[in-house]
């Protein structure tokens, strides 16, 4: 066996270190603090904050343009809407240039729960932030915009194996 392969066998993730996991922790944790206000309050899953932030941000998306823009799965999305539909939160209307299109918007009633859990969602992402200085901020976002770049790139190609 060449050596360079058995060294490979012998190599240990440090998820201490490994990106894409602290990624996932800080999303988790972030995710988890404004969950607990709006599932308490409202009986949301995380799935259907999402959708509803997004749909409060942009009408008239389709359940597929959700899917992309959170990159949750379509199942999630899907599973997601028809709660909302169901609880009117949510209404689905026809395209009015592509009938198979179904478009999304927020209810009275799901505006009011937007409109609630949005401040509390800016005053938890103030308080995490606190801990950076302007620069770190910009720099951040800088970064953040620099990775969410590559990893789409990367999404569209096969990752060469080591």
């Amino acid at each position: 066996m060449p050596s360079d392969i058995k060294t490979l066998e012998h190599l240990t993730l440090d998820l201490d270190h490994f990106l894409p996991y602290r990624l996932s922790i800080l999303s988790n944790r972030a995710s988890d603090a404004i969950a607990r206000h709006y599932s308490d309050r409202f009986g949301l899953s995380v799935p259907e904050w999402r959708v509803i932030a997004v749909l409060g941000q942009t009408p008239g998306m389709s359940a597929r343009d959700v899917a992309q823009r959170t990159a949750m799965d379509k199942v999630q999305v899907s599973r997601a809407v028809a709660s909302l539909v169901e609880a009117r939160r949510v209404k689905r209307e026809g395209d009015e240039v592509d009938g198979r299109v179904t478009r999304l918007s927020l209810t009275a009633k799901g505006q009011a729960i937007y409109d609630e859990v949005v401040p509390l969602a800016l005053h938890l992402e103030e308080v995490f932030l606190a801990a950076l200085t302007p620069e770190e901020r910009r720099m951040l976002d800088v970064l953040m915009s620099k990775l969410t770049k590559q990893i789409n790139s990367l999404q569209q190609f096969s990752i060469p194996p080591p």
